[in-house]
């Protein structure tokens, strides 16, 4: 059974930060003393977009995180692949069985090597159900390095809807709260412009709203560009959108 607690906590998260706090601490409580979720909105047919518009949160150490995340070892891991293809939970069993059957890559025998060694062994995936084409969600639940995968899979019977539930309300909450990339943070005066872009507004309105010259104007909406990675300020607008950058009462 949910504990009505917990999900107040996770709905009254006013930042990403203190979400992953809640969460973390409510999965610890299952097993699952390291987690890492991933999500894109840019995904293509052909790529999950630029990584710099990835929202990866997790409690891996920082060792695992650089080989992992940062060296893109990520890219190869079979659970990832079986995130892209599938939604819903899938036990990590199902990496004994490709083994067993000679049916992984070496790019993806290097992955669980890699995992191994920083005792990522037993554990859960979850893939997230897409809100539209070109996003994708999953994350990664990893248990206690003295578990086996056979434990990780009673605990999952005993508790398991709970388990996906509260995973699934965490992800909502997450898509709802602003998120930017920490290497290119927009600035308020950037939000702002973009706010009145989006409204209709022209240079000329914009300026006059603000207090500002049509030609300041136009350098926010520059950086917000650059800062943001696109091409036009329609794009600009679409992306801080999706970020929850703008359209927010409170940030």
């Amino acid at each position: 059974m949910i504990d009505p607690v917990a999900v107040t906590r996770l709905l009254d998260a006013t930042t990403i930060e203190e979400l992953w706090d809640v969460h973390t601490r409510a999965m610890a409580d299952y097993g699952f003393d390291r987690l890492l979720y991933g999500c894109t909105q840019f995904r293509t047919s052909k790529s999950l977009g630029n990584p710099d518009d990835f929202i990866v949160l997790t409690n891996h150490t920082p060792a695992y995180i650089e080989g992992f995340v940062q060296g893109g070892l990520y890219f190869h891991a079979p659970m990832l692949r079986w995130s892209l293809d599938h939604d819903g939970a899938c036990s990590w069993s199902l990496l004994d069985e490709r083994l067993a059957t000679d049916d992984l890559t070496l790019e993806e025998r290097a992955v669980i090597d890699f995992n191994r060694k920083h005792g990522v062994t037993a554990g859960y995936s979850i893939s997230f159900k897409s809100l539209h084409p070109r996003m994708k969600a999953a994350i990664a639940l990893t248990a206690h390095a003295e578990m086996t995968q056979a434990e990780v899979d009673a605990i999952w019977r005993a508790d398991g809807a709970t388990i996906l539930a509260l995973n699934n309300i965490a992800h909502r909450c997450i898509l709802s709260l602003p998120y930017q990339s920490p290497k290119h943070p927009l600035t308020d005066r950037q939000r702002e412009v973009l706010g009145w872009v989006s409204d209709g507004k022209t240079i000329q309105d914009i300026a006059v709203l603000m207090g500002l010259r049509p030609v300041t104007v136009e350098k926010h909406l520059r950086l917000a560009r650059h800062a943001l990675s696109v091409e036009t300020t329609a794009q600009a607008v679409l992306k801080a959108a999706f970020q929850n950058q703008i359209f927010v009462l409170d940030r």
